[in-house]
């Protein structure tokens, strides 16, 4: 398949346009120096709907996600082409803070990373951050903050002890909250609940669709059988390799509402990811 035809089928591959879009992806390439990661993405992520990015290992979705609240800008030789647009704004033009974009786009990893701190430091810090002074004020951010991540009744009492001595889901969620504690619009997850048992990551999907009526979500996740319990869309993305070079080149093959990609997938590619026969 040539670039040109691989172009031709991700367009071909865009559903009706979200009631509200947060996010507008124009023919988008990423690159890490002279190796192009992800190339021809077009979709818009529609506003409180949970977006789940899947597909094999090396076909780009974590690299896209992070061109979402620009991440990539802190890789060395990372560079991203075509346009994406932020409620309208040119997330990468001249006139844009890449830390202000940080602020509006919040970010949880695959693996929680409490700070070293108490659980209470640890929430009010971006608030602190962000100048909030006044302890009143930031007792209520963090209660705030902890019942919106279903962590309060299980932390209240010892939100002086570290954020470290937590267990693995309960510090994701700590992390989820420290994120929604300075009111992002978004929030980005990074395949969150990967390294947690079944208990744990069922909390996680939970909360995920609480949050989804406060905020945008957009989750990386290997876990097919998550994106159908938690997201409204789904974007599947392949990767082509060039037989004379062995270079894998990530693009996006089919979006659309996720119960018609996992029930009625239009693409072969798709179908055979969601139904176990390509890994």
């Amino acid at each position: 398949m040539t670039q040109g035809q691989t172009q031709v089928k991700a367009r071909d591959a865009i559903p009706p346009a979200p009631a509200e879009a947060v996010f507008r992806l124009d023919d988008v390439h990423v690159s890490y120096g002279e190796f192009l990661a992800l190339r021809g993405v077009n979709l818009e992520i529609g506003r409180n709907e949970i977006t789940a990015f899947i597909g094999p290992s090396g076909c780009g979705k974590s690299t896209l996600i992070r061109c979402l609240n620009r991440m990539n800008d802190l890789i060395p030789g990372a560079k991203v082409e075509g346009k994406i647009t932020y409620h309208g704004q040119d997330l990468y033009g001249d006139d844009v803070d890449p830390v202000e974009v940080r602020r509006r786009i919040g970010m949880v990893f695959q693996k929680p990373n409490p700070f070293p701190k108490s659980i209470y430091d640890n929430v009010a810090y971006g608030p602190r951050i962000n100048g909030e002074r006044n302890k009143g004020r930031l007792d209520e951010i963090v209660e705030r903050s902890l019942r919106r991540a279903a962590l309060w009744d299980e932390v209240k009492s010892r939100l002086r002890t570290s954020g470290l001595s937590l267990s693995g889901g309960q510090a994701q969620r700590l992390c989820i909250a420290r994120t929604i504690a300075v009111e992002p619009d978004v929030v980005l997850m990074d395949e969150p609940a990967s390294s947690l048992d079944p208990i744990a990551t069922g909390a996680i999907e939970d909360l995920m669709r609480e949050l989804k009526s406060q905020f945008t979500i957009v989750v990386v996740t290997h876990n097919m059988q998550q994106a159908t319990r938690v997201s409204d869309r789904t974007a599947f993305f392949y990767v082509l390799t060039d037989s004379q070079t062995d270079t894998r080149t990530g693009v996006l093959v089919e979006y659309g509402p996720t119960e018609q990609i996992f029930q009625d997938p239009r693409d072969s590619r798709t179908k055979a990811y969601v139904t176990g026969r390509m890994g």
